[in-house]
């Protein structure tokens, strides 16, 4: 098996779980965070995808692996943004929890 390919596998799991919660806690309560969470959990399972897409030599006309290409910027972006917002919507979920009502 292709070392690309069991590692993508493996990363599918946690990503998807991140997902799956994500989607979970925004159905339950539309919030900016609980968004924020969906929109960065979906980035790092767009990262995951990109990498079994690269393994599986699935769309090879974005030159998966190649520096300056479609699939690296691709790749590179939704890892930016999903390390980003996911973080950053779960401390604003956090926080608005750890407010005291009045």
């Amino acid at each position: 098996m292709n070392a690309i390919l069991l590692r993508a596998l493996v990363a599918l799991v946690p990503a998807g779980m991140l997902f799956a919660g994500s989607v979970v806690l925004f159905l339950r309560g539309k919030t900016v965070g609980s968004c924020l969470q969906v929109l960065g959990a979906g980035c790092l399972v767009a990262v995951v995808l990109t990498h079994l897409c690269e393994a599986l030599h699935v769309f090879p006309w974005m030159r998966w692996g190649d520096a300056h290409s479609v699939g690296h910027y691709l790749d590179l972006w939704s890892a930016v943004l999903g390390l980003t917002l996911f973080p950053v919507g779960y401390f604003h979920a956090l926080t608005k929890r750890l407010r005291p009502r009045v």
